[in-house]
């Protein structure tokens, strides 16, 4: 990919006053909802309230990652024609320190890929209404302590 279309976006620590702003990719409604009822409107009370945006194709959300900041990114394994796998690999390859990259996966074989894409963790599909929020709760609590370790 030439230099000029490569994503440059900067994630920087959270503002708690702000919400938590999650990019749900899948060209699957009804995944998409399952996300949204999983996560709701709060992670918890150590964070403040949750910002949900989705997006059906990769080319979308890769525009928005360039315009706007994301806390989180929910990858669909089985969305076509790019499945979350190689979008968290070009999201790695191309975003300057992207945000952390969840895939959500419907098979366990498709595990050693994501350790190719550098997703951050994944999730099993179908959704687990409690383990989806404690995996983003506790992805987004360790990001936040690597970024305080810095400073």
């Amino acid at each position: 990919m030439p230099e000029s279309s490569v994503v440059r976006t900067t994630h920087d620590s959270h503002d708690p006053a702000k919400p938590v702003r999650i990019a749900v990719y899948s060209d699957r409604r009804a995944l998409r909802e399952d996300v949204r009822a999983a996560i709701g409107s709060s992670l918890g009370r150590d964070f403040p309230s949750v910002e949900l945006t989705d997006f059906a194709t990769a080319p979308i959300l890769v525009r928005a990652l360039l315009n706007r900041e994301f806390d989180l990114c929910l990858l669909d394994g089985e969305t076509a024609p790019l499945g979350g796998i190689g979008l968290a690999y070009q999201i790695r390859n191309e975003v300057d320190n992207p945000p952390p990259l969840v895939l959500l996966l419907a098979r366990r074989d498709d595990a050693w890929l994501a350790t190719w894409s550098k997703a951050d963790e994944v999730v099993p599909l179908p959704i687990d209404p409690l383990q989806l929020p404690a995996t983003v709760s506790r992805v987004l609590s360790e990001r936040q302590a690597m970024r305080e370790a810095v400073e």
